[in-house]
């Protein structure tokens, strides 16, 4: 079998330990979800990314036949992804036949100081790409995607019954504590991207990367990169949707969700609304409310439908509503927010109206009493701590 369930790190992470496969780094690659501009190799010369290769699920390099440019010349082989590179021969790779077409070495840390090149069998030495540096997100983020993609795939009701069985006086702070955790590495994220990027900029990736949904978010961030927001009025979308070549996901997406649709819309929205940036960043945004609180109550206090309606006119010159209107308020507009500002809007995010979820999630939610009561619709918050409780149990369970 390969390698994929069979290696795994525990790391540090902002709330505690968590833990990392190499399936994950697999997906990094295969996705080209890292920045993919000027790519340089451990020995200096340039990358060029054609194709990252066919993800081989069995024995053997991680992925076959990958297209890549390397110094200026075109290499066609395979590739192997690693944590480090000494795990090249830890493996047992460098005296195994199958591994002699490898034509480049990914891994996921830097290299250790005074390391020996990578090899082939004949002393051959194999090209290497640090991932670590080019990465969107932290670590944490990645493995937190995994998580969810494998647990929302099957039948969870049962993980639900240890929840169920608590009284609502520990459910909720519970589920609070996980939601706030999740709710701070949103900001603290933002705030890095800023940093890196500048309002402006990080506010563009952060709603293209929104709209890519999970399949073509790596995508959606290499053409932010390559279209800045200003660009947008002398663009088509197709021609947006063309430079992203190979590198958009379709299999498995829906019709609206396609990323030719979701590039017109932001195209839409960017004609309408230029300077939508430097409108949220001044947007006049209402004080904060208890999440604990019952959530028509606190949405009556804060004004949410009323804010809802005015992200949606102002803001995207109503070309984005609905569920991905309150993804984008989510996962980007309060967080960048809170991160430019120092104003935490942690209340608003709590209470905000549910966006899109997995449906085990949404469906478990009245189960446990935190949604279809008169004052408690279904809100984003408590989505969002059930989604972290989950997370933590995968990870107690991976330990």
């Amino acid at each position: 079998m390969a390698s994929t369930n069979h290696h795994v790190a525990e790391m540090s992470g902002l709330y505690g330990p968590f833990t990392l496969t190499e399936r994950v780094v697999q997906k990094i690659w295969l996705r080209g979800d890292f920045a993919q501009h000027r790519l340089v190799l451990a020995d200096g010369r340039p990358l060029e990314i054609r194709f990252t290769g066919q993800w081989n699920l069995l024995g053997g390099p991680d992925f076959r036949a990958a297209r890549l440019v390397i110094g200026g010349g075109t290499v066609t082989g395979d590739v192997e992804v690693h944590f480090h590179a000494a795990d090249w021969r830890a493996h047992g790779h460098a005296a195994d036949r199958a591994y002699d077409n490898v034509a480049l070495h990914v891994v996921l840390f830097p290299l250790a100081a005074g390391g020996k090149p990578v090899v082939h069998r004949d002393g051959r030495e194999i090209p290497t790409l640090v991932l670590l540096p080019l990465l969107h997100r932290d670590l944490e983020e990645y493995a937190s995607d995994d998580a969810l993609e494998n647990i929302t795939a099957r039948d969870e009701w049962e993980r639900f019954a240890g929840l169920a069985a608590l009284p609502a006086t520990e459910l909720r702070p519970l589920l609070h504590g996980h939601a706030t955790e999740r709710w701070r590495q949103k900001v603290r994220f933002a705030k890095v991207r800023i940093g890196k990027l500048g309002w402006t900029d990080a506010a563009h990736h952060t709603a293209l990367e929104v709209f890519g949904y999970r399949q073509n978010r790596a995508a959606m961030l290499r053409i932010a990169a390559q279209f800045p927001l200003q660009s947008w009025a002398g663009v088509k979308p197709e021609e947006v949707f063309a430079a992203g070549g190979a590198a958009w996901q379709l299999q498995g997406v829906r019709p609206a969700n396609h990323p030719l649709t979701r590039l017109r819309q932001y195209h839409q929205w960017a004609a309408a609304r230029p300077d939508w940036p430097e409108q949220l960043r001044r947007m006049a945004l209402p004080a904060e409310a208890k999440a604990l609180a019952p959530t028509k109550p606190a949405r009556q206090a804060l004004q949410l439908k009323k804010l809802r309606e005015t992200f949606a006119r102002d803001l995207t010159g109503e070309a984005v509503g609905g569920t991905r209107l309150d993804n984008l308020v989510c996962d980007g507009f309060l967080p960048l927010v809170t991160a430019e500002t120092g104003e935490d809007r942690f209340g608003a995010w709590f209470h905000w109206f549910l966006g899109d979820v997995p449906d085990p999630v949404k469906k478990i939610m009245p189960k446990l009493g935190l949604a279809g009561l008169a004052d408690q619709p279904l809100c984003h918050g408590w989505a969002q701590g059930l989604l972290g409780w989950i997370l933590e149990c995968e990870a107690r369970a991976s330990r």
